[in-house]
């Protein structure tokens, strides 16, 4: 069974980027039990808090875990962070480690959209080819001149690292 780690960043972010994809493992794994089978995916939202506020206080959402909680995970999902994204970046630099260690020890890492702003942060793109959202493209390479941030791809793929220029 492979475990997916959907990161529930501080601050801003895309919540259907987080509940989605959380909503299209789930089924998947329904639809396999329907057909008498095992799940194929443990999904957990993974937190540095037990309660994350989201869009100045409208939301809250509260992660199955934190990432200390987790020792090893298959995929790691790094949704669109909005706002200040320096400022993003920062707030969540905790999680920084823990995906470097995770990607070193075998994981896959996705981001959505903006999210390749955060998972460039970890520095495991530098060299490689990227994708963001086509709006934040010159603040990505401002950001990031070290990353090959590709226009003519909506989604990209390298050494198990994939991102996209939208969700």
């Amino acid at each position: 069974m492979k475990h997916i780690s959907i990161i529930v960043p501080l601050g801003h972010s895309s919540l259907p980027n987080i509940d989605g994809t959380h909503q299209i493992f789930s089924e998947v794994n329904k639809f396999a039990e329907s057909m008498g089978r095992e799940p194929f995916f443990t999904v957990k939202l993974v937190g540095l808090s037990h309660e994350i506020v989201q869009r100045n206080g409208l939301y809250t959402i509260q992660p199955d875990c934190l990432i200390q909680d987790i020792k090893k995970t298959d995929l790691i999902i790094v949704p669109a962070m909005h706002g200040d994204i320096p400022k993003a970046i920062e707030l969540n630099k905790a999680f920084i480690p823990w995906i470097v260690e995770q990607y070193e020890q075998g994981a896959e890492l996705a981001s959505f959209c903006i999210g390749s702003f955060f998972l460039a942060a970890t520095g495991l793109l530098k060299g490689k080819k990227c994708a963001t959202h086509w709006i934040a493209a010159n603040d990505f390479r401002m950001m990031f001149p070290d990353v090959n941030l590709v226009d003519d791809r909506i989604m990209t793929e390298e050494g198990g690292i994939y991102t996209s220029g939208g969700a």
